[in-house]
């Protein structure tokens, strides 16, 4: 089958259709895109719960860690004022993993707004396509209308006013049969009309789906990063509370960035295997929705020389009965206005109605040519294809980058806040207090001050 104008599936599209897929009894599933086939379900499943697996390791891995950073540290030496070695360290890998945290933020948005531009141009395709389809129909319609006008009312005229010359007459029911032939034959160029499948709904589903996927990953995006700038500031003031707070709040974020990850990369998986052969499936699923013949279906998604126009006979025989009667109506002008003045005006009418009809169906000609409805087949592929799955990859990589960094984040925030200075009641009284804006391996040697008899200095 030949790949719509301006389509080829990219290297990303390859490569994940290439990767194996099994079901829920790790049995070989074929990468073909069979969304109604239990197995296949299955497959995109078990890539969900690869993501639920990478969770749970997580979490176990931070609960062992800070079990073992309570529970087996030395104890502290009696009378010690530094906190232990190694909290700089601490304190300055957490910054490190928040601050990759945001760049995976960053990158998060620009997936977002690449994967909506593909389910818009997606939308637009659509909605180019109904444009097209309902054109088609109203041409249609109108030059029925007018022709099945000009039947009742100037042909029949003219019959009562050539009523007396028998040849006249006969000229003028072979236009009216001519004239009722092509509407005949331009009925059944709407080969749209009452089908169920509505691509101006589908466009409008697809639009409202794409504004909530958009909006709630926004809002994930934007929770994540308030939760790594309150983190930071946290560690900045050495604010106890509100890095427990923000500790609470970055395992929330956790499991949402894991579950996030399991549906791009089922989507991304399943959206691959589509596009790596997207004609056999939409073709087999219009025939199912539509009823429409094999020949329209392949005339339109493949549009080659193999495929022949499966409306060239109709329009072949419109154009004939349009010539013919354009002739016919040309020798009554000839032969019965010198003897019939009245004939005149039906006649003039009647030309009137012909020219129009033959420029509707010059147009009709151009829309029914399979061109313009497979170019918004190749617009809607380029759109969900590439654009929407190069988001796709994106946001994935934002969810393993936010993933990993906010595990290393629960890891160090314990121990960071362990070792930030306890509060001083009496530091107001002589105007000063600690303010560093990160945590130091060791506490500086504090010297010696002289002391107020309104405030003396108390041990930490």
């Amino acid at each position: 089958m030949g790949a719509p104008p301006g389509y080829r599936p990219s290297a990303w599209v390859h490569l994940l259709h290439q990767l194996p897929r099994a079901d829920f009894q790790l049995r070989p599933v074929p990468s073909g895109f069979a969304p109604q086939e239990q197995g296949y379900q299955q497959a995109l499943l078990l890539v969900v719960a690869l993501a639920g697996l990478g969770l749970g390791l997580s979490l176990i891995f931070i609960a062992v860690y800070l079990i073992r950073f309570c529970c087996c540290r030395p104890p502290e030496p009696p009378g010690a004022k530094s906190p232990p070695p190694g909290g700089g360290c601490v304190t300055w890998s957490c910054i490190a993993a928040l601050l990759v945290g945001c760049t995976g933020i960053g990158i998060g948005f620009y997936g977002n707004s690449e994967t909506s531009d593909g389910v818009s141009q997606l939308s637009s395709a659509l909605l180019h396509a109904n444009h097209t389809l309902t054109a088609i129909d109203h041409l249609v319609l109108e030059m029925v209308e007018r022709l099945d006008e000009a039947v009742r009312a100037e042909l029949t005229a003219l019959e009562e006013e050539l009523a007396q010359r028998t040849e006249l007459v006969a000229a003028t029911r072979g236009a009216r049969r001519q004239a009722e032939a092509v509407a005949q034959h331009l009925q059944g160029l709407a080969f749209w009309r009452g089908v169920p499948l509505n691509p101006l709904q589908v466009a409008e589903d697809v639009s409202f789906v794409e504004e909530y996927r958009w909006l709630a990953y926004v809002l994930l995006l934007l929770l994540e990063l308030l939760v790594c700038l309150f983190t930071l500031l946290g560690l900045a003031k050495q604010s106890k509370w509100l890095v427990i707070v923000m500790t609470v709040m970055s395992l929330l974020v956790l499991v949402l960035s894991w579950g996030s990850m399991g549906l791009e990369a089922a989507t991304a998986v399943g959206l691959s295997d589509f596009c790596s052969g997207p004609d056999t499936y939409i073709l087999n699923l219009t025939r199912e929705e539509t009823g429409l013949g094999s020949d329209i279906l392949n005339y339109y998604f493949l549009c080659n020389q193999a495929v022949s126009n499966p409306f060239q006979q109709r329009l072949t025989l419109s154009q004939r009965a349009l010539a013919n009667i354009h002739s016919q109506l040309q020798g009554l002008e000839r032969e019965a206005v010198p003897q019939f003045p009245s004939a005149q005006k039906p006649l003039l009418s009647l030309e009137e109605t012909l020219n129009v009809t033959e420029g509707n169906f010059h147009q009709l000609v151009a829309l029914l040519h399979c061109r313009g409805l497979h170019k918004d087949y190749g617009a809607a592929l380029r759109g969900l294809c590439e654009d929407a799955l190069e988001g796709l990859l994106f946001l994935l990589l934002s969810s393993l980058l936010s993933a990993g960094a906010l595990a290393t984040a629960l890891c160090s925030l314990p121990r960071a806040w362990a070792l930030f200075p306890p509060r001083n009641p009496s530091a107001s009284c002589s105007g000063s207090h600690l303010s560093e804006p990160f945590l130091h391996a060791r506490l500086e040697p504090v010297p010696h001050l002289r002391s107020f008899p309104s405030c003396r200095r108390r041990p930490h």
